[in-house]
């Protein structure tokens, strides 16, 4: 009301016109103009006719912009879900690798072969890691040893004592020889003297037998008695068995030489052999015994020098183990540290496989049913790194997935349905495990 009534006694003359609010509207906007692109060069003056028309179209370009930004972000944003509708992919992928668990094949203390850090790459047969067991048994060993060292130690004796035997043996087989040469000798004298002999009685039975005849023809005429017609009978009968003895004792001696020839010695008061030839034969088993003892002997010392480096392989083997990298990779989860003391079979330490890098992936149920196993897929990080293809090689689906990869594929939980990828470029098997993105799979009937 005051206000109103303060209104009512303002004169109506002092009031300003339309027209010069018009006008005062106007020069404000000219001295702001000015004021605007008062710092402008003089060559970016703008005429003042041209104010209003750029005042004019200044909010039409802003608007415009807005819209087209609006649209691009409508654009982008749309097209995606559009896309992943329209391809076959997954709704989360990372890039895996299998797990290759190392443990102790023997109890004891573990020593660090060489220094190792988290993450360590590792070649293929690198030493990684000592197993010591000082306890470890050598009972078997030291037996083999001590069997060894009493062979080693009883062969110098055999050696000897065969030696010994076979100089004997051949002494007496010299003696033997000299005894069966001098045999020879006296066997043929003996038959030379034989053979005089009978020269000798076939000389005295001519004799006897001339004279017999002689006495025949004397005592028909009665010159000769009968008493010395019979001693000359007599005498040549005895010439003639004396002849038939020596022939006999002549075959005999020529058997005795053909058997001392021979090796054997006929007689009547000894045997077969001399005692020097006996002996000899003694002299030669013993020797064959001790030659056969010496042989077993060396036989089992290199019996048990074979034992003992088995056993020597195997004490090292149980006294001490070198654990070893199957593949080459890198650490990924150490499970032990040196001093400490370790069972056999205990896991000491995990290596990624690089070598074995693949792809888990979920993906949704429609997806998950056009998929086949050999169809190619495609990984497309999500940091924009270079596109990784592969080949789908396991479909496990809503079944539990494998417990030897380092990321264990029930971590993707946004769906159940999960697809393993084996990586086809040799460049992303670099251990970059972890990676995250997404695997676009190809039609079927475009896979080989």
């Amino acid at each position: 009301m005051m206000d109103r009534s303060h209104a009512a006694s303002v004169d109506p003359a002092s009031a300003p016109s339309p027209q010069d609010t018009r006008a005062d509207a106007k020069g404000l906007q000219e001295a702001l103009h000015e004021q605007m692109f008062a710092n402008d060069e003089p060559g970016h003056a703008v005429d003042a006719q041209a104010a209003p028309d750029t005042q004019r179209r200044w909010p039409r370009l802003r608007r415009g912009a807005k819209i087209a930004i609006g649209l691009a972000i409508i654009a982008i944003f749309g097209w995606l879900p559009l896309r992943a509708m329209w391809e076959n992919s997954s709704v989360e992928a990372v890039l895996n690798s299998r797990l290759v668990t190392l443990r102790s094949p023997i109890g004891g203390r573990v020593a660090a072969a060489q220094r190792l850090t988290d993450q360590a790459r590792l070649d293929a047969g690198t030493v990684v890691l000592r197993v010591v067991n000082s306890r470890s048994d050598r009972t078997r060993l030291d037996d083999l040893r001590r069997q060894k060292s009493r062979l080693e130690n009883e062969r110098p004796s055999l050696a000897t004592k065969l030696a010994a035997a076979q100089a004997a043996q051949k002494d007496l087989a010299r003696q033997a020889a000299q005894f069966r040469d001098g045999r020879v000798l006296q066997l043929e004298a003996r038959i030379a003297e034989i053979q005089t002999s009978i020269e000798a009685a076939v000389a005295r039975r001519e004799e006897a037998g001339a004279a017999v005849e002689r006495a025949s023809s004397l005592a028909k005429s009665g010159n000769v008695s009968s008493v010395e017609l019979t001693r000359l009978t007599r005498e040549l009968s005895v010439s003639q068995q004396t002849e038939l003895g020596a022939r006999k004792r002549l075959d005999a001696a020529k058997v005795e030489l053909a058997a001392a020839r021979n090796g054997s010695f006929l007689g009547d008061s000894y045997n077969d052999r001399p005692s020097s030839v006996q002996r000899e034969e003694e002299m030669r088993q013993r020797a064959g015994d001790l030659e056969a003892d010496l042989a077993r002997t060396d036989t089992e010392i290199a019996w048990l020098a074979n034992e003992i480096k088995v056993e020597e392989i195997r004490f090292a083997d149980l006294s001490e183990a070198n654990i070893t990298t199957p593949v080459a990779g890198r650490v990924w989860e150490m499970m032990t540290s040196p001093g400490e003391d370790v069972q056999a079979g205990q896991p000491l330490l995990k290596v990624l496989d690089c070598s074995g890098a693949v792809i888990t992936a979920n993906v949704t149920e429609s997806v998950y049913n056009r998929l086949q196993l050999g169809d190619l897929a495609t990984f497309e990080p999500n940091d924009g790194g270079e596109l990784i293809s592969g080949t789908v090689v396991n479909l496990t689906g809503a079944a539990g997935a494998p417990a030897n990869l380092a990321i264990n594929p029930d971590a993707l939980s946004k769906e159940p349905y999960r697809v393993t990828v084996a990586l086809r470029d040799a460049a992303a098997r670099a251990c970059t495990v972890g990676r995250t993105g997404r695997v676009v799979f190809a039609r079927h009937e475009t896979a080989p």
